[in-house]
């Protein structure tokens, strides 16, 4: 399995919140997860660092444990437990006060794959000639989407598109969807900041990658084309070749 990521700081922010972990370990299993910070100053930064370091050292934990209570329970304990050091970390020093960060991961094992995500960064499952988005945002607009309050287009656009309704370290406790999948070998996984979402469409995001053969080439055209369109915030893309 080919995997590989890229973040930047974009076009108009003072500094890159966004963090990303790929792990691979000696029976094959992968570990890959983006987070976005959110907070004053540099908490966003340490909230999104400290968050995806602690989330893959429970998850290499498990795995070297075999997994004992099986895959989805790993990723939901690896959650609580970045949960759980992001906000001890807030209510200790005042300067991280309300600090948090989103979540998305994807644990790939021989017999499928696992996601977890908390906020609204988002997994894609490009297969054959198609892009799924494989999780579903924590945010006010998808909320407004599932009530048929706003279509989908409209969301894109909403003024309100950057809340989102669960994040690690705000609370003392969080959930965190756990989806699995079983892909066709051959596709690839995406996991992205929505610094990369709010301005690429699936479309576009589907002809690149229809365009790149390489993982490497895709995720440099994905970073690049974000750029080229003013990359208003941070911008992470982690991709996978299963």
């Amino acid at each position: 399995m080919k995997v590989c990521g890229m973040t930047d700081i974009g076009c108009h922010r003072k500094d890159n919140q966004d963090s990303y972990v790929i792990r691979q370990m000696e029976d094959g299993t992968a570990l890959l997860a983006v987070c976005d910070g959110m907070g004053g100053a540099q908490a966003g930064s340490v909230a999104s660092s400290v968050a995806v370091e602690e989330f893959a050292a429970a998850v290499e934990r498990a795995v070297g444990q075999g997994l004992p209570d099986g895959p989805g329970r790993a990723l939901e304990e690896a959650c609580r437990a970045a949960n759980g050091k992001v906000h001890r970390l807030s209510q200790e020093r005042r300067e991280y006060e309300g600090m948090g960060t989103t979540l998305v991961a994807a644990l790939v094992l021989r017999d499928g794959v696992w996601l977890a995500n908390v906020g609204d960064s988002r997994c894609y499952l490009l297969e054959g000639e198609a892009i799924r988005q494989a999780t579903v945002d924590h945010s006010l607009v998808q909320l407004l989407v599932e009530r048929g309050e706003i279509t989908p287009d409209e969301a894109r656009v909403h003024p309100q598109k950057n809340l989102i309704t669960r994040a690690l370290g705000v609370d003392g406790h969080v959930e965190c969807d756990v989806t699995r999948l079983e892909p066709e070998a051959g596709s690839r996984l995406l996991l992205c900041s929505d610094g990369l979402t709010n301005v690429l469409e699936d479309g576009t995001v589907l002809e690149l990658s229809r365009r790149e053969a390489e993982l490497e080439g895709l995720c440099r055209a994905l970073i690049e084309l974000t750029l080229a369109r003013g990359a208003p915030d941070n911008v992470t893309a982690v991709l996978a070749q299963l």
